[in-house]
């Protein structure tokens, strides 16, 4: 078993190696608990809001992304953003665009999955500073939400959010693989199910599946027509069984079909109708998926202390 850092081993590491390394310091179960609630929330969060980024031009004037980066213009928290916003962000949004799709996907993956939090902690911290200097004071905003961004993950920067429920507490060797494995293949088979209840009756490949979000609350894991529930729930239940056998095929097969279907949602979104019936954040809940599949293919249960 990998050794646990303690304060002086801990403080020899660079600031890089710290920041890469696993989220799992040894603190009380609850504070590891309550940190990996506030992650999954933030994951949730982001999860969610990468909807609406649709290439290729995402949005104009009358909305999606290009509206919501206007604001920094018509309404400046920080004179100098405003001006490269206006100069070189607005004129070039199908590149910004992109990267703002890429950045915010990552953030969910690795948020709900808590793999690289540091790193995640870092990137939502510079992704909550952009949008609060776009939209802070923009027409029926609260400024103290972005304020609350940033510091959230400032919050799971410095805690050990990977300790619970993550991907880090396997690449530290602190968690079990086949727990965290059936419980990533439930939640994919049970969200599944009901993505092909919700679509029963519909065009099997209808371009804009069932949407699986609670209520109005701004929590969705995507949209899935009847093709992508059962895909969903093939994924899940090759993971459920490979990680309750600690079958590592069964776990990689997972993974390579979560990650081809993500990547078919991202090569089509906004450009054809999706052969799934998703979005990005559909895309991006795949991948969650198919992480935390390919970890528990290749991370061994930490050995039973001895007697």
């Amino acid at each position: 078993m990998q050794a646990r850092m303690t304060g002086p081993a801990r403080s020899r590491m660079t600031p890089v190696r710290w920041l890469f390394a696993p989220a799992t310091d040894d603190v009380p179960r609850g504070q590891a608990g309550g940190a990996a609630f506030l992650r999954v929330l933030l994951g949730l969060m982001w999860l969610h809001n990468v909807s609406w980024k649709v290439p290729p031009d995402f949005g104009n004037a009358d909305g999606g992304l290009y509206k919501w980066t206007a604001f920094a213009v018509s309404h400046p928290v920080f004179p100098p953003y405003s001006w490269v916003v206006e100069k070189a962000v607005l004129p070039n949004i199908e590149v910004f665009g992109w990267g703002v799709l890429i950045a915010e996907s990552a953030l969910a993956v690795l948020l709900l999955t808590g793999a690289w939090v540091r790193v995640a902690a870092v990137l939502g911290v510079g992704m909550s500073l952009s949008i609060g200097l776009s939209v802070a004071v923009a027409p029926h905003e609260w400024p103290w939400a972005y304020w609350l961004m940033i510091g959230a993950h400032v919050a799971i920067l410095f805690s050990s959010a990977g300790r619970a429920f993550a991907v880090d507490a396997l690449r530290s060797q602190l968690g079990s693989a086949r727990r965290l494995g059936q419980v990533w293949g439930a939640i994919a088979v049970v969200l599944g199910g009901l993505a092909v209840l919700g679509s029963a009756g519909d065009d099997p490949l209808a371009a804009r599946g069932h949407d699986m979000r609670a209520w109005d609350l701004a929590i969705s894991v995507g949209r899935y027509n009847l093709v992508g529930g059962l895909v969903l729930v093939l994924i899940g239940v090759l993971l459920l069984v490979g990680a309750r056998g600690r079958l590592a095929l069964l776990c990689r097969a997972a993974a390579v079909v979560g990650a081809l279907a993500a990547l078919s949602l991202f090569a089509q979104v906004g450009f054809t109708d999706p052969l799934l019936g998703g979005t990005a954040t559909s895309a991006a809940f795949l991948l969650s998926v198919a992480l935390v599949a390919v970890t528990v293919a290749g991370a061994p249960d930490p050995a039973p202390p001895r007697e």
